[in-house]
């Protein structure tokens, strides 16, 4: 892989890291504050319980996203960027550019997903 594709990739990472902790901010600041006052019955509570859990939920699965992220811009900076953790083959560009954050090559992914079908 060339710089220029390296560089490219690292922009699209950093892009989606700036992005996930943008939106933890502003869960932080303005979605963590549920004031029972605002809402006049039981169920509009409930309702709104109900979504701060789904919110931090989905903010949790950011969280191993974001790991997975910097995973990636180390590869990057040492030169392993590409390359599947399985078979060590290149991953595809097309593949990249869908999933910059992937470690596993298509077919190792797809062995991984049958495997977990099977056992899972």
């Amino acid at each position: 892989m060339n710089k220029a594709q390296l560089k490219k990739f690292q922009s699209l990472l950093e892009l989606k890291r700036d992005e996930i902790v943008k939106k933890a901010k502003q869960t932080l600041s303005e979605e963590m504050l549920l004031d029972a006052s605002d809402l006049p019955d039981e169920m509009d509570l409930a309702s709104s319980e109900y979504l701060q859990s789904l919110t931090f939920r989905l903010r949790g699965r950011e969280k191993s996203f974001l790991d997975k992220i910097s995973k990636a811009l180390v590869k990057i900076e040492d030169g392993s960027f590409g390359k599947c953790e399985e078979c060590e083959e290149e991953i595809s560009i097309k593949r990249l550019e869908a999933r910059p954050e992937t470690t596993l090559c298509i077919r190792c992914k797809e062995d991984q997903e049958r495997a977990e079908k099977d056992f899972g």
